[in-house]
């Protein structure tokens, strides 16, 4: 069976070739190819043509194709719908910055969290994306847009601590100084609250961003929001992210979409105060997205929230609304196509 060669490491390319009887080098000049975005080994015109045929034969390139494309007028957000090789569809969306261009990649074809306000785990998880798939959504985004990719968010469908393993092995490929270099400061990971993923992630020390979907700072509100909190409650979850910190001394960002009459309280306000006193926490206030299926609302008290975090020390802003004009929000694209009887597993 013919191996991913795009989610294989510098070292491990250089291994590989060098057991082909390929001197160094060749393996750093098949990464820096497959990493400009490469589609077939035959566009590698500085390898010899029985080089190219012999790995063609022991490995493969995927390369997703892009399904849809949606851009807005208002601010020129760029959503894609990307299929994959084996038919599934995942999602990614670009944008606009004054501080530079911003990617949001997908980690899993669906997900299995189950979160009430979310498109994505609509249809639950299909599989895990592998590291050249998260890769795919940068490169292509940033060829297709023409524009240069300076940050990568780890929002889109899925749960990134659900499929840890192959993140990890993204991020070292898109952070390779041979590669995209794209430096762990520009880069948040987000989770729906997985314990064991926030923990491992501490030991590794990565300067990146760790995001965290609250969305509710009591065990009762939370667990009817997401069911991840019945198996790891927010109290253990506060914890875990009071130790990220002294361990990595990286500031969270707790995400929080604000939805009418649930979790909008002044109450819930003051316990979010308690709970993350102790480390520089940042509190990201979503305005929610209207889903189709979902009995939820978007907050009126959004403004009252802000301030009430805000005059307590909490430092809170609220999410700048992009692509209003389109599909923009994660899994909505994806899950328009599964509606219009799109075949596989979309």
């Amino acid at each position: 069976m013919r191996e991913d060669i795009k989610s294989m490491t510098l070292e491990e390319l250089t291994a590989a070739l060098g057991q082909m009887g390929e001197p160094a080098f060749r393996g750093k000049q098949i990464f820096s190819w497959l990493h400009r975005g490469a589609r077939s080994f035959a566009e590698m015109s500085n390898l010899s043509k029985p080089l190219r045929e012999r790995l063609a034969e022991k490995y493969y390139i995927d390369v997703p194709a892009a399904e849809r494309k949606q851009v807005s007028r208002l601010d020129g957000t760029a959503k894609y719908l990307w299929r994959l090789g084996d038919g599934s569809c995942i999602e990614t969306v670009l944008m606009q910055y004054r501080h530079g261009n911003t990617v949001c990649v997908s980690s899993q074809v669906g997900c299995r969290m189950g979160c009430a306000f979310c498109a994505s785990t609509i249809g639950g998880k299909v599989r895990d994306l592998r590291p050249s798939e998260i890769l795919d959504q940068v490169l292509f985004t940033q060829q297709d847009s023409g524009l240069a990719v300076s940050n990568i968010v780890l929002m889109g469908i899925g749960e990134p601590m659900d499929n840890l393993d192959n993140v990890l092995r993204f991020l070292e490929l898109v952070n390779h100084p041979q590669g995209l270099n794209i430096g762990m400061r520009h880069i948040s990971l987000s989770t729906c609250g997985v314990i064991p993923g926030i923990r491992r992630l501490a030991e590794l020390e990565l300067q990146l961003t760790l995001s965290v979907s609250l969305h509710a700072p009591d065990s009762e509100t939370r667990s009817r929001l997401m069911p991840v909190n019945r198996a790891y409650d927010v109290e253990e979850l506060f914890a875990a992210c009071h130790d990220y910190f002294q361990k990595t001394g990286r500031r969270i960002s707790f995400e929080y979409a604000m939805i009418d009459g649930v979790n909008d309280s002044d109450w819930q306000a003051d316990l979010m105060v308690k709970k993350i006193r102790g480390m520089p926490g940042h509190v990201n206030l979503i305005p929610l997205n209207d889903v189709a299926e979902s009995p939820l609302k978007p907050s009126r008290r959004i403004s009252a929230f802000q301030r009430r975090l805000e005059s307590q020390g909490v430092t809170a802003t609220v999410r700048r609304s992009l692509g209003g004009d389109i599909d923009a929000s994660c899994g909505q694209l994806r899950r328009k196509a599964m509606e219009n009887g799109k075949k596989g597993h979309l």
